[in-house]
């Protein structure tokens, strides 16, 4: 009983510092002070946030930093990658310090070594990037509220048709979550050639019938591979994977 009840408050303790250690409140937009320079965040689950950092000119959002932010084997990783530079590659720097502030470090890197986010209240966060010395820069950014955002001719994307993004099912942005699904080689190896046809029917059978429901709209199959893929699904209009699984 001692054990059990000592593996539950190690759960419990590592659950809410795992909790803590996670930065939610960067979720949503935030422009920088004075500057057409933005950071979007999105939740994906409990473990991952996923943002990119954009300019707007003439109304169009030019990306310029892909960032991640994730939690694994108690470690938070943040990697940011730059487009046009380290050959596309990420550069992943590990949270050092946490409270109201997030320190997220690499000593390796040339430049930067260190990376700072901190929540000032609701509606600011101070962000720094440096040498971890005395090289650097630091701002402000201000959280762009979605009634700001709507009345606002500099944010608002011209090109945005509300009508269309509600009839193909895409958010306020316009966009919308697909499914890939990689069917790959299986166990089975038989012979039988009456259940080799069956069920290639039935698979043509549940290919038809998706998209008909309107849930399939690419289905297709790969070339020889070392990986023994053998075809793919793209999934529509499905709201989790459990429902795509269960597909």
């Amino acid at each position: 009983m001692k054990y059990i009840l000592t593996v539950s408050i190690l759960f419990i303790l590592e659950l809410a510092f795992a909790q803590t250690r996670y930065p939610e409140f960067l979720q949503g937009t935030w422009k920088m002070e004075n500057q057409e320079v933005y950071e979007h965040w999105d939740k994906l689950n409990e473990s991952a946030l996923k943002g990119f950092s954009y300019t707007l000119k003439d109304a169009q959002m030019l990306i310029s930093e892909y960032l991640d932010i994730t939690i694994a084997k108690n470690e938070v990783i943040y990697t940011a990658t730059v487009l046009k530079q380290n050959s596309g590659k990420g550069v992943s720097f590990k949270l050092t310090k946490t409270d109201s502030t997030f320190i997220f470090e690499n000593p390796k890197h040339y430049f930067p070594k260190k990376i700072v986010y901190q929540k000032l209240n609701d509606a600011e966060i101070f962000v720094q990037v440096s040498d971890g010395k005395q090289k650097g820069f630091a701002y402000k950014m201000q959280k762009q509220f979605h009634d700001i955002e709507q009345k606002d001719s500099k944010i608002v994307n011209p090109n945005y048709n509300k009508s269309l993004a509600n009839k193909l099912g895409g958010d306020d942005y316009g966009m919308k979550s697909y499914f890939l699904v990689i069917l790959k080689t299986g166990s089975n190896n038989t012979t039988d050639k009456d259940l080799i046809n069956s069920s290639f029917r039935g698979h043509m059978d549940n290919i038809n019938r998706l998209v008909k429901e309107g849930k399939l709209i690419v289905a297709g199959p790969l070339s020889k591979n070392e990986n023994s893929y053998r075809g793919i699904f793209i999934l529509n209009n499905l709201k989790s994977v459990e429902e795509a699984k269960e597909l």
